[in-house]
């Protein structure tokens, strides 16, 4: 708990003094940005917009105090009891869920990289003698003077875009290529997976055909397919020529383009030779000239949903869905966004559980029957209807920036009713024990007796719910993303991933990630929660072995 504290404080320092200082950093940078997205849902609250830093503020203060009220609760010697040191030995003997947790710790810890693991914006340029550092930088207010260093946000222009696309905001990639080609000294540092989770529009990947002795092959075959020749290998979906393939030879309908993507060629080729008299020419210079030119091999191409690429560039070891998302980068932000729920989602429902748990428990009498009738109604109230009606009724730019928030409230509100007949009972047993009606005698508050006698009794049925409650709250995000009542487009989710894949059948690699890595992730949580059930357990062996 000490280093827990630490930890905190050091997060909240590290926020206030990047926003101090204009700079964005991975994760403690969120409370900032949620200050903003509530500043713009009201734009005529002008104290609101100009506070909405504040709010910011506020928040990694809190968890500063926390962070510190920790230090200080566990500064002293902190001896386990021996029960306690029992059950953590008995938990690190069980290795499936002693590792398990580990692999969730280290997930965890990945999550929160953010863009330094996965993003479209450069971490670092170096242009002209001058280092930027955009992924960091935020957004400047007011206008640029004339020969004022750039800064963010950038155009195109600022890094040597020319034409239409210099007002434009710049594309890394591209620039990255760029400046590689041109070997002037300028270069781009990428995260490690150079795509965002949402919003990156990727046209298409491509592999190249091998050819041997005139034959186009692919996995030792003969090709049989569309083959194309492409302009610039890193954006296949600007193609040069493209030819309907049998046997590995052209054979069957062609069709041209010129740089600006505009059809100037059409004809058919039989066993490798353009048809005479069926070539179609509408471009500059003539047709012999065009199709003279060198390009490179034949490739395969693929059109989003775009199937997975390793060995050839850009890679995408995943694929990409069928709005043009990186698949892998798609599945990180659907983990963060799992991450975040549970971190949001675990303590409130808790919260309330646990509270009215212990106080229908502790009181009994018309409190406690009044109580029970409330969970009644509210446990026979259509959840899925819930969800449908709150999602049609929010105004769309709530939703868009509140969507998690919104989901999460709509679980909490049915969520804490499941642990709260555990914690009454619980409560129950206990407040008849000598220890409470000591504490009673020597003037002990309520609030004391329940959160410092009955609930630290009652751990062992929290500890073990927790892992339970967080596959049941991934389970639920994935489910209503997959019926369209989650979260909005701006978020990445792996039941989105599922629907898209349902709907391309033709593009397994969507089902087949989103499958693997929800298992994977519930297996976990699962492993955690039975090694956490057995070590809580009095008796020795509560499995089948």
């Amino acid at each position: 708990m000490k280093l827990l504290g630490w930890f905190l404080m050091v997060v909240a320092v590290a926020g206030a003094m990047g926003e101090w200082f204009g700079l964005r950093l991975p994760t403690v940078s969120a409370p900032f940005e949620w200050g903003e997205d509530l500043s713009l849902l009201f734009p005529g609250a002008d104290w609101l917009v100009s506070g909405s830093r504040w709010i910011g503020f506020a928040f990694v203060g809190l968890l500063w105090v926390i962070g510190a009220w920790l230090v200080a609760s566990f500064s002293g010697a902190t001896k386990f009891t021996p029960m306690t040191l029992r059950r953590m030995a008995r938990f690190r003997s069980i290795g499936r869920g002693y590792w398990s947790l580990v692999i969730l710790v280290v997930l965890a810890g990945v999550a929160c990289l953010d863009f330094l693991i996965v993003g479209n914006e450069a971490l670092a340029v170096k242009y002209e003698g001058r280092w930027y550092f955009p992924a960091f930088e935020k957004e400047s207010e007011g206008e640029r003077e004339e020969g004022e260093r750039a800064r963010k946000p950038y155009a195109g222009g600022d890094f040597g875009v020319e034409g239409d696309l210099a007002q434009a905001p710049p594309d890394w990639r591209e620039r990255k290529l760029a400046f590689r080609r041109a070997q002037e000294g300028d270069w781009v540092l990428m995260p490690l997976i150079p795509f965002a989770p949402t919003g990156d529009d990727i046209g298409a990947t491509s592999v190249v055909l091998k050819e041997k002795e005139g034959v186009l092959r692919r996995g030792g075959r003969a090709y049989r397919g569309l083959a194309a020749k492409v302009y610039d290998a890193e954006l296949p979906e600007k193609r040069y020529l493209q030819v309907a393939v049998r046997e590995g030879v052209p054979h069957g309908a062609a069709t041209g383009w010129d740089e600006d993507n505009n059809q100037v060629f059409s004809g058919r080729y039989e066993r490798g030779t353009l048809v005479p008299d069926s070539a179609a020419w509408s471009g500059e210079g003539t047709v012999e000239d065009f199709l003279g030119k060198e390009m490179g091999p034949w490739r395969k191409v693929w059109f989003r949903p775009s199937a997975p690429v390793v060995l050839d560039s850009p890679k995408h070891v995943l694929g990409t869905t069928s709005q043009g998302y990186d698949v892998l980068a798609y599945l990180y932000g659907g983990l963060q966004v799992n991450f975040l729920a549970v971190v949001l989602y675990i303590p409130l429902v808790y919260a309330i559980g646990v509270t009215v748990g212990l106080l229908m428990g502790y009181f009994g009498g018309w409190f406690d029957l009044v109580v029970q009738r409330l969970i009644e109604i509210f446990s026979n109230i259509p959840f899925l209807y819930v969800v449908m009606i709150a999602s049609a009724s929010v105004p769309m730019l709530w939703k868009d920036k509140f969507g998690l928030g919104l989901i999460i409230t709509i679980l909490v509100v049915f969520g804490w009713m499941g642990m709260t007949y555990l914690m009454r009972t619980s409560a129950l047993k206990e407040k008849a024990r000598d220890y409470v009606a000591a504490s009673r005698v020597i003037g002990a508050s309520t609030p004391q007796i329940l959160f410092k006698h009955l609930l630290p009794n009652s751990v062992a049925i929290l500890v073990t719910l927790v892992p339970f409650s967080i596959s049941s709250l991934v389970l639920s995000l994935t489910a209503l993303d997959y019926l369209g009542f989650g979260l909005p487009e701006r978020y990445a989710s792996w039941g989105k991933l599922l629907r898209d894949g349902l709907e391309n059948l033709t593009a397994p690699w969507l089902v087949s990630s989103a499958f693997v890595v929800l298992v994977a992730l519930l297996v976990l949580v699962t492993f955690v929660g039975e090694a956490v059930r057995e070590a809580f357990d009095p008796k020795k062996y509560t499995f089948y072995r």
